[in-house]
């Protein structure tokens, strides 16, 4: 075969892999390779939080995981991401699935597909125990107060609508929201009730803000490529099985969010 002709065999076949792979479904890829790759943001404490010192990952949806890939009969392959970055690793195919508490939005609705729901959270804000600003909810959005959120969190989008009279301060990291409350440039950053239990438990300047009522309640769920219904079948089914059996509720147990668990 001419050197050219056969480059362009190759090329073709190249072209065609992915396509091939998609066709083949991702549960049947799944199995075939052995490893379900699942996307975690590794500083989510509770949730799927990587130990820095040890580099193993804990939280519950690192139990949810290691179970859902367990009765697949394959390992489990965690993936750092983000929420900056879920959307691009979940369409350049980095991971199967994503499973690190991502709150239903329609922004994320438009490109992903969820589960149901298994978590429910609120918004919570963390201030300084030296703030003398901020004593109450209802200190947070007047005139003169800075509040920080991460950007490609949803307390970006939520908070956008609901301050009317606080500057909001949108930041690239969550760990530079804390450093701007902590330095006292902000005077909250909004969370979850997750995220809130990390800075109570690790931070002894942080305090807890919590709303009287319900102020914007998410739904958190896993996400997953768009179509392959299959694939997602596969994923809700065991997803009510755990709630069934009780294996989401003790992972939640174990990690403390018993709370804001969606039976």
């Amino acid at each position: 075969m001419p050197r050219r002709r056969c480059f362009s065999a190759l090329l073709l076949i190249s072209l065609l892999l992915p396509l091939q792979a998609m066709a083949q479904g991702r549960l049947e890829r799944i199995v075939e390779q052995g490893t379900l790759r699942v996307c975690i943001w590794p500083d989510y404490y509770g949730i799927s939080f990587r130990n820095p010192k040890t580099g193993r990952p804990s939280g519950i949806d690192i139990d949810n995981a290691n179970d859902l890939a367990r009765r697949l009969g394959v390992r489990t392959q965690f993936v750092n991401s983000s929420f900056a970055t879920l959307i691009d690793d979940i369409e350049n195919d980095r991971c199967d699935i994503a499973m690190f508490a991502i709150g239903i939005t329609p922004a994320r609705q438009e490109r992903l597909r969820f589960t149901q729901p298994y978590l429910l959270s609120d918004i919570y804000a963390i201030t300084t125990r030296t703030n003398p600003r901020i004593k109450d909810w209802e200190d947070i959005d007047r005139p003169g107060i800075v509040v920080a959120v991460a950007r490609g969190t949803l307390h970006e989008s939520v908070m956008k609508e609901k301050l009317q009279h606080a500057e909001l301060r949108i930041l690239e990291t969550p760990h530079a929201r804390e450093y701007e409350v902590q330095s006292g440039r902000a005077d909250v950053f909004m969370t979850d009730f997750p995220y809130s239990r990390r800075m109570l438990d690790n931070s002894d300047w942080a305090r807890l803000v919590t709303p009287p009522g319900k102020y914007h309640t998410t739904p958190y769920a896993w996400a997953m490529a768009p179509g392959d219904d299959a694939f997602h079948s596969h994923v809700e089914r065991e997803l009510q099985a755990m709630k069934m059996d009780g294996r989401l509720m003790t992972n939640a147990v174990r990690h403390r969010l018993e709370p804001i668990v969606v039976r």
